[in-house]
């Protein structure tokens, strides 16, 4: 049975106090939406849905930056959320498998439990709901089950008599069932409730007035954690850090101090990897087997290949590529550049737009001079080429396999291989001077006190 995924993502968010679409708030370097998007991939579902709202263009382009071949559908009077689903009817026009109903704003709802539901679903039942039980129920919608297990109905909070207000089996939001038959009953959906809005947890007594059987399945709480605040937001990145480090520990890393590292969305450890403390991880880093990552580096973009030593205070920039064994150092930058295998650069550089060769050493305090004010340029050194300390590398500029830069030097042309390059002007000593100059300036200082 085919299945397609209908997100949820047209509220504003008051709470979070924020020009921004409350879904393109970040979660790990990424918008809490991205984070649904990627768990609609992981299930294949043959068809995604964004229904968009607030902020419409601005959450339309962000979902389809994380998703390309989402389609669009825009609930432009916020009317609750069986008519936001309604919104999608278009879309999904001929489409006639399995609707999955997921939020925007509840970015850890697994692809596991998805699975379960549809697995549920095609058990006879024509509807399954996403619950969990809570010790604090409170504004959650309440899942009443009947003593044959099916699911008989579910009750908004605030349209709750107090008996039912004690049921702790809640409401998710999370909904499967076949599209065509969610799309008939929202039809009959009424907004006669306390809030004047189209609930599509009303499909439910809908589908059991039509003797249509529905079922219920639970998941962990920490599934379901919506975000609503900023505090919401905060205790959303705890979380997922918290699952991340254990994840990359589980998988073979060592984290020294876990809490003091945090991942991206998309972070990706080989075995064998240790991360000091202190490390942070933004979008797409790769980082192979074996490698060490010191304490205080900032890492994003990047792809680090086996055994590679990094920092302490490195910071790699989108488009760095290192090969196996390299050795970036303290305050070391490197943004769009390939090194290649065995190269190194252990203080105080940065390596901006360019490649380095096998073997070749970076000395310290060397720059590549990479921007004229309007154009990035590119740097080119081969193989077992050593720049000494303190050398600037004017792009465009190519530095020849085993050619020598003299410490100090401004490099503006070409450098062959083998050769030794000296861009500095000649050292002239002067006798006695320095210490005239010295006893001058004291003296001069002594006259002011």
């Amino acid at each position: 049975m085919p299945t397609a995924a209908i997100i949820l993502a047209a509220g504003k968010g008051t709470r979070m106090q924020s020009e921004q679409p409350k879904v393109l708030h970040g979660i790990a370097g990424a918008p809490m939406l991205a984070h649904v998007l990627r768990t609609a991939d992981a299930i294949a579902a043959d068809r995604c849905v964004v229904v968009v709202g607030h902020g419409a263009a601005q959450t339309a382009a962000a979902a389809q930056e994380y998703a390309p071949e989402v389609l669009i559908a825009e609930q432009e009077e916020q009317n609750g959320t069986g008519h936001a689903v309604q919104m999608a009817q278009t879309a999904l026009e001929g489409f006639y498998g399995d609707a999955l109903i997921l939020y925007g704003d509840t970015p850890f709802i697994t692809p596991e439990t998805l699975a379960r539901m549809v697995e549920k679903r095609t058990e006879g039942n024509a509807i399954v709901v996403l619950g969990f039980h809570t010790e604090t129920p409170g504004r959650y919608g309440r899942l009443m089950v009947d003593d044959d297990g099916s699911l008989d109905a579910i009750i908004e909070a605030k349209d709750c008599t107090e008996g039912q207000l004690m049921v702790d089996y809640c409401n998710s939001g999370v909904l499967c069932a076949p599209a065509p038959l969610l799309f008939a009953l929202l039809d009959d959906v009424s907004n006669d409730n306390a809030a004047g809005e189209f609930y599509l947890t009303d499909v439910i007594a809908l589908a059991r007035g039509r003797g249509l059987k529905c079922a219920a399945i639970a998941c962990d709480e920490a599934e379901t954690m919506g975000v609503n605040s900023r505090a919401d937001l905060a205790a959303a990145e705890a979380a997922f850090q918290a699952r991340a480090r254990a994840e990359a520990m589980e998988n073979g890393a060592t984290l020294i101090d876990p809490s003091t590292v945090f991942f991206a969305f998309d972070t990706y450890l080989g075995r064998d990897v240790v991360i000091e403390p202190n490390v942070f991880f933004g979008p797409g880093v790769t980082v192979e087997s074996g490698a060490t990552i010191k304490a205080f580096c900032h890492l994003e973009g990047c792809h680090i290949s086996e055994g590679c030593i990094i920092g302490p205070f490195a910071r790699l920039r989108p488009g760095a590529e290192l090969g196996g064994g390299v050795r970036i150092g303290n305050f070391v930058e490197v943004k769009n550049a390939e090194m290649a295998q065995g190269s190194k650069a252990n203080h105080l550089a940065y390596i901006g737009d360019g490649t380095v060769g096998k073997d070749t050493n970076i000395g310290a305090g060397t720059i590549f001079c990479n921007y004229d004010g309007v154009m990035k340029h590119r740097t080119e050194i081969g193989e077992r080429a050593f720049i000494g300390s303190n050398s600037a590398l004017v792009a465009p500029v190519r530095i020849g396999t085993e050619a020598v830069i003299a410490s100090g030097s401004v490099i503006t042309s070409d450098v062959p291989d083998g050769a030794l390059a000296i861009g500095r002007g000649k050292q002239e000593n002067k006798p006695k001077l320095g210490m005239r100059l010295m006893d001058r300036l004291r003296a001069i200082k002594a006259s002011k006190s």
